[in-house]
């Protein structure tokens, strides 16, 4: 590999410097020329083997042929007509697939959109509509995207709340089963489920449970740094809708189509939600989100309160129906838990031996490791999270960081992702690991 980022990136990054404001961020110094499956090539010819997925977004991999053709077929009859103006099939068809394949044999109806941000957001709306009621319940370290109502949710500071308020009214947040980091300070098997029942008690006693519309969790928490719910955790939030008559939200956005080797991750714990947000790899990197939940709650807002320009996008729609044909009719999902038992077997270990790895967790190939200056105290390692990222991206591996304290490296690699590939990327991360617990020396 030539030095990174090369000269040709480097030029590249001239020109993105004086073109794009500095706010919009940038994790790996390179501009890609090339990619299929896990591999990414880029304008100066360096190889990457990909553990970062463009975010989350690539679960089926680049260049997937099913999807391109999916995508190349709708294009050439047309692009876009606006679903609200004029339908087409593959809206309806999408729609079908996502009522069919999200969890629960009741009736459903789906609407789409093109984010993750704007899946939350509809959710929320069709759950103020259909329960007559204003506030939300959200939870620490949860992530919602960059909108407003996503922001208000977004517990995460820096850098997605900063300066950017006020925010929108009736948001409340609980605190999460973060075990690890538990904000109780209990022990999980032996607390009880102590958050949960805080979570029922905030309703009850600070917000009101007449006036509480839904409850938007996600499963594996993204962006916190994949904090994974324990396993009797999600049961218990649902009993608390379920006994108040508030909608459950199951934010599947960035753990869903997948993920964690069941299509939805809700799968594992055996709840059903009223709503399931999904995105991301939904599209295979055309954008594309949907809404899907109870026929009775999705129908409850007017005509004309629901849509958008792009939502639903036909060329969308058609990458959308090839992944989940993907996901459904090939062994991906096989090949994902077989990648999560090979990425544990490599990590886990280092929890053991290296003083900064504090805990490895995930959900099938939903893996984080968590960086630690002192595992007593737990205080994060955010400098280290940054230089072993840096270290990894001029070895050739591409990845990424996460988590409220900015101290979490994480997996997203491609489900396509080759063996051998994924071996020589997690080489990559546990030498960079190794280094940084020497103190990033040598």
């Amino acid at each position: 590999m030539s030095e990174i980022p090369g000269p040709v990136s480097a030029a590249l990054f001239e020109r993105r410097e004086k073109a794009v404001p500095r706010a919009v961020f940038n994790t790996a110094p390179i501009f890609v020329a090339d990619g299929e499956g896990a591999s990414v090539t880029d304008v100066d010819g360096n190889e990457f083997i990909d553990l970062a997925g463009g975010l989350g977004v690539l679960n089926v991999g680049r260049g997937n042929q099913r999807v391109t053709q999916a995508v190349m077929d709708q294009a050439q009859r047309f692009i876009h007509e606006c679903f609200h103006v004029s339908m087409y099939e593959g809206y309806v068809e999408l729609a079908e697939r996502l009522n069919e394949l999200t969890p629960g044999d009741h009736d459903k109806k789906t609407m789409l959109a093109n984010s993750g941000a704007e899946a939350v957001e509809n959710a929320v709306k069709i759950s103020r509509y259909a329960t007559e009621r204003p506030a939300v319940v959200g939870f620490s370290n949860g992530f919602s995207g960059r909108t407003l109502l996503g922001m208000t949710l977004t517990a995460k500071e820096m850098p997605y709340r900063h300066g950017f308020g006020p925010f929108a009214p009736e948001v409340y947040r609980a605190p999460f089963a973060y075990c690890y980091r538990c904000p109780l300070d209990l022990e999980h098997t032996t607390c009880g489920l102590a958050c949960a029942d805080y979570t029922a008690d905030m309703i009850d006693s600070q917000i009101g449970a007449s006036e509480v519309a839904c409850m938007l969790v996600e499963p594996v928490q993204g962006e916190g740094g994949f904090v994974v719910a324990p396993d009797d955790y999600l049961p218990a939030l649902k009993s608390i809708c379920e006994e108040r008559d508030i909608l459950y939200i199951d934010d599947e956005v960035q753990s869903g189509m997948g993920r964690t080797g069941t299509l939805f991750a809700i799968e594992q714990y055996g709840v059903v939600p009223d709503l399931v947000t999904t995105a991301k790899s939904l599209g295979a990197g055309l954008p594309i989100s949907g809404v899907t939940g109870n026929a009775d709650v999705m129908d409850a807002p007017h005509v004309g309160g629901l849509g958008g320009t792009y939502g639903g996008n036909p060329v969308a729609c058609a990458a959308a129906i090839a992944v989940l044909d993907e996901l459904t009719e090939t062994d991906l999902l096989q090949r994902a838990k077989s990648q999560g038992r090979v990425i544990r077997e490599r990590l886990d270990p280092l929890a053991g031996s290296l003083g900064i790895v504090g805990e490895v967790r995930g959900l099938g190939p939903m893996v984080a490791v968590e960086l630690v200056m002192d595992k007593k105290t737990k205080e994060p390692a955010k400098l280290a999270t940054g230089a072993i990222l840096e270290r990894c991206h001029e070895r050739g591996v591409l990845i990424l960081k996460a988590g409220t304290y900015d101290n979490v490296v994480r997996l997203l690699a491609p489900l396509v992702i080759s063996e051998d590939d994924l071996h020589k990327g997690l080489d990559v991360l546990v030498e960079a690991l190794e280094w940084a617990d020497r103190g990033l020396s040598d």
